[in-house]
């Protein structure tokens, strides 16, 4: 067997894999992957980042976004939020963004992945699932980079915050560590003044 079939032998269509993943399967690496991006067999999706085409019934299939950013990150703990979701918390948005936000440890920045792009953005601390509390806080943090205005943004906030749980608004302010967010939500979670969930 060559060395460039046990290569192909590793890969699963719909997966991503990095440059250095691949590397343990070849014995040169850079021309197998020059070889096999010619062939179809990979696309490269970003610099190091290879997608194995998926074909489904409706044509080839992109990767999926979370494999696809784990991969990029090379680790998977990471939050993506999509600025869409806030136009569900009732206070106003009703923009669609095509750019995610991807809360991560290790980088920060505009990538472009698979042709789609994506917002990197480095906090120390963030929950491990989006929830409606965490959704909140991130839209009071992010409130003028939206295309509605802000102060009309952050008061209808306000006003929902009262609304959810104290104890989980509480800990998804502690997990997004934001003093601006802390400030703007302090009165309300010192007032206690909110329904539970």
């Amino acid at each position: 067997m060559t060395a460039l079939s046990e290569l192909k032998k590793h890969l699963r269509p719909g997966q991503v894999y990095r440059r250095k993943d691949l590397a343990r399967w070849s014995t040169a690496v850079d021309r197998h992957l020059r070889q096999l991006v010619e062939e179809g067999r990979l696309e490269k999706v970003s610099g190091g980042l290879y997608m194995v085409p998926r074909q489904t019934r409706f044509g080839p299939a992109g990767a999926d976004q979370e494999d696809l950013v784990a991969a990029f990150l090379g680790d998977d703990r990471f939050l993506m939020v999509s600025p869409n979701a806030y136009n569900g918390l009732g206070v106003g948005t009703t923009q669609l963004y095509n750019v995610p936000v991807v809360y991560n440890r290790k980088r920060h920045g505009r990538f472009e992945l698979d042709g789609r792009p994506y917002d990197f953005r480095l906090r120390s601390s963030f929950p491990s699932r989006l929830s409606r509390e965490f959704l909140l806080v991130d839209l009071l943090h992010n409130a003028d980079r939206l295309a509605e205005e802000p102060g009309i943004v952050r008061r209808r906030a306000l006003e929902q915050a009262r609304t959810l749980d104290s104890k989980r608004l509480a800990k998804a302010v502690d997990d997004f560590d934001s003093a601006r967010v802390r400030n703007l939500l302090s009165p309300i979670l010192a007032g206690g003044d909110r329904a539970a969930a």
